[in-house]
């Protein structure tokens, strides 16, 4: 049996996601039978990463139940920037922080965790370029691949994309194990 089979996870899309950044971690927890859901401002709209890869909304922000859910995965890119100006979005992140439910976040991604108000006193990685946004919401920066910190997991940039897909389905096969 697959470590995620029948988990429920949404997968945050809009304009210029970091292509790599969103399909890789999808990839990895479909891989290991869980369900990924793409959210996006518009249901049907085909929102397109910065290399050209498309992603087509199955359900707006709008329509999200994070009581549904199991976890959460936000893309970098520059769509972060973009997301944390919904604020369903930051409504769903919070619910999910509140719930312990594992939250993805790589690179850019760490905007919308700083807008939710939710990284105080945690400990995180991102994009060097946004250290200070994350530092300045009272998190704990490290420059590593990947940090774990409870159920948040945060990776840098694509190259630790392989770390990050493994320790987000770890924490999300240790949230199942644990009854979450």
């Amino acid at each position: 049996m697959l470590r995620l089979t029948g988990k429920k996870i949404i997968a945050l899309v809009d304009e210029e996601f970091e292509d790599l950044e969103l399909w890789y971690p999808v990839y990895r927890v479909r891989e290991e039978g869980a369900e990924v859901h793409l959210a996006g401002a518009e249901k049907g709209k085909k929102y397109i990463g910065k290399y050209g890869v498309p992603a087509e909304a199955e359900l707006s922000y709008e329509e999200i139940d994070s009581s549904r859910y199991d976890g959460i995965l936000v893309p970098g890119g520059w769509a972060p920037d973009k997301l944390r100006r919904y604020g369903k979005v930051l409504q769903i992140v919070r619910e999910m922080n509140d719930a312990k439910k594992p939250i993805g976040q790589i690179c850019h991604a760490g905007w919308v965790l700083v807008s939710a108000g939710i990284l105080k006193g945690v400990t995180v990685t991102s994009t060097p370029g946004i250290r200070d946004d994350m530092e300045n919401a009272g998190a704990v920066w490290k420059d590593e691949p990947v940090v774990v910190d409870g159920h948040i997991i945060s990776a840098r940039r694509p190259p630790d994309l392989p770390e990050y897909g493994k320790a987000y389905v770890d924490a999300l096969a240790a949230a199942a194990t644990a009854g979450n």
